[in-house]
């Protein structure tokens, strides 16, 4: 069902429309979570390893397909606002042919280019096998990624978060039972867990395709819309490329990063590939409800309903704030037990490693949702630049000091105590860009 996010008090509805994306992201993050998991407890640390190692370039991707996924549901959103639904309807197909576009030259990319990326982090000989071969059947699935992306960017700028997780629910559950299946009972190893989120991953994309093109034909429009618009590609690459910039270089701070913790050996990326996926889950759910608010805003600029934003920004903060306090309870107090479910074996490195990164990040998460509910704003209000001064900031101080930091401590420690220098800095700056840019409009 579409929703018009003009109209109702302002929290109600912000409520109403993210509490589905939080539940979505959640079950999207058990594909990553799944695939460790299942890689940990049931083929050995190495194999853990692996996978977190292959994560960290499978991000870079995905930083593609979420730019798409932001261009492409930014702008949507501002049309549904507007009521301009032939244009509408044009700059999904816009979205959708350039889309195709992008992902074949990343899988030709990726196709070419992984083993020597795999060298450059220095993947240690006894991992770099399986990293391989996870990510030679990852980068067949890429349209899968891509246009489900664009599906669920599209739900979401129509009002609609239930129908993604509606897919997302059935099919990351079935991903779990899929991994275990062809691991333990077919004996794929690393292999197995790859193809089983290839199926699932494709299944939920046909799915979301097919019900976001019914839903598209039931909307009128006054004319016969046109498959492609350059001027609408501006419009949407004006948000993308900006998106696909901050997610990329956040990607390949992070590769820079583990190429750093594969300096301390296997036991400590085995660690930190399991509390990275227990931050990400979190990461990544405020990520998620900044994109809500990114939507709400857009929706109420096409609109022209500029204090229903800053009304958004404060329902957004209160949202962010409440799923700190249990996250950050959970990893402080019951972070070993969690980290226990993705190592076949108590490997104390390991545990410990993964233990510290929890300790050390969870108490700033406060900081950083803080800071995308505010990112979540700017790109609603396409002020893109400031945004990605924000973004940048924060990246490049943690790449940095995780360099510096390690060499004088000469532990990891030092690279988990560059995240929340990092999402301090970026906070002040991502809160007064979002000010400046309210204080713009008000005056307008």
């Amino acid at each position: 069902m579409n929703k018009d996010l003009t109209t109702g008090k302002p929290e109600t509805v912000l409520w109403a429309f993210c509490l589905p994306l939080f539940g979505s992201i959640i079950f999207q993050q058990l594909y990553n979570i799944a695939d460790s998991l299942v890689a940990g407890r049931f083929i050995g640390e190495n194999a853990l390893a692996a996978v977190g190692n292959s994560y960290e370039i499978t991000l870079i991707f995905i930083a593609f397909a979420f730019g798409c996924n932001m261009g492409c549901s930014v702008i949507v959103s501002q049309l549904f606002g507007a009521k301009d639904y032939g244009k509408l309807k044009t700059a999904v197909s816009t979205a959708c042919i350039f889309s195709a576009f992008l992902c074949l030259l990343l899988m030709l990319a990726g196709i070419l280019g992984c083993t020597s990326l795999l060298h450059l982090i220095k993947t240690p000989e006894e991992v770099i096998s399986d990293s391989k071969l996870y990510l030679d059947i990852y980068i067949w699935g890429l349209p899968f990624v891509f246009f489900y992306n664009i599906a669920t960017g599209i739900f979401s700028a129509l009002g609609d978060s239930k129908t993604p997780f509606c897919f997302l629910a059935v099919s990351s559950t079935s991903n779990i039972a899929v991994d275990i299946l062809f691991v333990k009972a077919f004996h794929m190893g690393v292999a197995g867990v790859a193809w089983a989120t290839f199926l699932c991953q494709g299944v939920s994309c046909i799915l979301a395709v097919w019900a976001v093109g019914s839903r598209l034909r039931k909307i009128p429009a006054a004319d016969n819309p046109r498959l492609f618009d350059w001027s609408l590609l501006k419009k949407i690459m004006i948000i993308a490329v900006p998106s696909i910039l901050q997610q990329s270089f956040i990607s390949i701070g992070n590769i820079l990063i583990q190429s750093v913790i594969n300096g301390f050996g296997p036991s400590v990326m085995a660690g930190y590939s399991a509390a990275v996926k227990l931050n990400n889950m979190v990461i990544t759910s405020f990520t998620t409800i900044g994109n809500g608010i990114s939507n709400f805003s857009a929706q109420n600029l096409g609109a022209r309903k500029y204090t229903r934003i800053k009304e958004c920004f404060r329902a957004g903060i209160k949202m962010v704030w409440c799923l700190c306090i249990p996250f950050c309870i959970l990893y402080i107090f019951f972070g070993r037990y969690l980290l226990l479910l993705f190592m076949k074996e108590s490997s104390g490195a390991a545990l410990m490693t993964g233990r510290q990164f929890l300790w050390i990040l969870s108490p700033f998460y406060f900081i950083v949702s803080t800071k995308l509910a505010a990112d979540g704003i700017l790109r609603g209000l396409s002020a893109m630049g400031r945004f990605m001064t924000a973004t940048f900031t924060d990246l490049i101080l943690r790449v940095v000091l995780a360099f510096v930091l390690s060499d004088l401590t000469k532990s990891a420690i030092g690279i988990w105590c560059a995240w929340p220098i990092g999402w301090t800095i970026a906070m002040v700056l991502s809160v007064s860009f979002y000010r400046k840019e309210y204080r713009k409009l008000s005056c307008s």
